[in-house]
């Protein structure tokens, strides 16, 4: 995942101007502007927090996105030492992605310590196998992005199909959301009652802009009152071993399974 374009495409959802993201975090425009186009390195932990309340969204998720765990923790290890012995009990005892979940989950039932820490859907529980498209021949992501809305419309009684396809292709015109490793999340508000999404993998490269230079494989298309933070979850499946993972299912069902596991390992 390319954390500059991911970050662009969270504010733009989130309504915030790149000035007014600037000022509100202390920094010049020209250097978010530069992050935002991935020459230079994302913000400190510190700002990244700053970045996050400013977009409404978990601190902990644009750290991880950025992949500045590593001085988040060691910093709160060192302002609350009791809390290594948790770490090293579930490092004994070596818990699975599956393990994490359920410890994630517990926690998110009653520890919750901010509004943003709601719980939010999992792409897995917005898809069915009849929403997810292997290995489709297109040679524009136009041809793709209007089949998902067809998929999504024939699953949502009073969604016009052509109607989200033109909304869709509408938000992508605004800021593309190819956010690096083949991925990109195409989406809009739509008519959907409930959030829903599509899979769509790709049978070849198509002609799109990608900012690592790795051609498009994968989208995850998503429509409906989805939160901002839904994006950012989206983004984590950025990954390498994700994307061959799903690039390479044979079957919806197939493809399904595999996006439970590498969704249980982020908790």
């Amino acid at each position: 995942m390319h954390f500059g374009a991911t970050l662009r495409l969270l504010r733009i959802d989130a309504g915030v101007s790149l000035g007014t993201l600037a000022r509100r975090i202390g920094v010049s425009s020209a250097y978010l502007s530069r992050v935002e186009n991935g020459h230079d390195q994302a913000p400190t932990t510190d700002r990244l927090i700053e970045i996050a309340r400013v977009l409404d969204l978990p601190q902990t998720l644009l750290i991880e996105l950025a992949q500045r765990v590593t001085p988040f923790v060691s910093r709160y290890l060192a302002e609350v030492p009791a809390a290594n012995n948790l770490f090293l009990e579930i490092a004994r005892r070596r818990l699975g992605p599956a393990q994490l979940a359920r410890l994630h989950a517990v926690m998110d039932a009653e520890l919750s310590t901010s509004p943003a820490d709601g719980v939010v859907p999992r792409l897995a529980g917005l898809l069915r196998p009849e929403r997810v498209i292997l290995r489709l021949s297109c040679e524009d992501l136009r041809d793709a992005i209007e089949l998902a809305a067809a998929r999504i419309a024939a699953a949502s009684p009073g969604c016009n199909a052509a109607d989200l396809a033109r909304e869709i292709l509408r938000r992508e015109r605004e800021a593309p959301t190819v956010i690096g490793h083949g991925v990109a999340l195409p989406h809009a508000r739509g008519t959907a009652s409930e959030p829903l999404a599509v899979l769509v993998t790709l049978a070849g490269p198509l002609p799109v802009h990608t900012p690592d230079a790795i051609p498009l494989q994968l989208l995850f298309v998503l429509v409906g009152e989805a939160p901002l933070e839904l994006l950012a979850r989206a983004a984590r499946l950025a990954t390498p071993d994700t994307v061959a993972a799903l690039v390479q299912a044979d079957s919806p069902e197939a493809a399904l399974a595999r996006l439970v596991h590498f969704e249980a390992g982020f908790g």
